[in-house]
Parts: C-alpha cells; sequence; structure tokens
C-alpha cells in the first residue's frame, strides 16, 4: 500500500498540475485576446470623443465672449448707479453742513 501512494500520488500531482497550467495558458490568451478587443474599443470612442474638440471649442469661446460682453455691461451698470447715488448723497451731506 505504502508503495502505491508514493508512486501514484505523485503521478496524479503531476497530472493535474499540467492540467491546470494548460488551463491558465488559455485562460491567459482569451484574457490577451478581450485586452486586445477593448483596447480598440477605447482607441474608437477616443477617436470619436476627438471630433467633438472643435465644437466645444466654438462653444467656449462664444461663452467666454458673452461673459465678457455681460461683464462690462453690468460694470457700466454699477458705475452708473454708483455715480446716481454718488450725487444724491452729496446732496444731502451737503444740506446737513448748512444746518
Amino acid at each position: 500500500m505504502e508503495v502505491f501512494v508514493d508512486v501514484f500520488l505523485p503521478v496524479v500531482l503531476y497530472i493535474v498540475a499540467i492540467i491546470l497550467l494548460i488551463v491558465l495558458i488559455v485562460v491567459a490568451l482569451r484574457l490577451l485576446k478581450i485586452l486586445d478587443k477593448v483596447d480598440r474599443l477605447v482607441d474608437n470612442i477616443d477617436d470619436k470623443v476627438n471630433t467633438f474638440n472643435d465644437a466645444f471649442a466654438v462653444m467656449k469661446r462664444a461663452s467666454d465672449s458673452i461673459s465678457s460682453i455681460t461683464d462690462s455691461f453690468v460694470f457700466s451698470a454699477s458705475a452708473l448707479i454708483s455715480k446716481l447715488f454718488g450725487k444724491f448723497r452729496g446732496n444731502y451731506k451737503e444740506e446737513e453742513d448748512y444746518e
């Protein structure tokens, strides 16, 4: 019985190890194919996203110009309101000084 265990178990372990190695090699090759497909998909998506860069640049320029126009309008309106209230405040202070 001892001889059977000494001979049979290592043979079984070697066969199982060889089968496991073959399975791992097949799985690794399939993973490489999947990674190649994913790489092509990512490249395709990257190309499609890059086609929108020009449109985004135009939208950015348009929003920047609208923002600058709006800023200048708000600055002008703020300056005008400050001048109006400054004149009223100046008149009010002058009236206080006379009393």
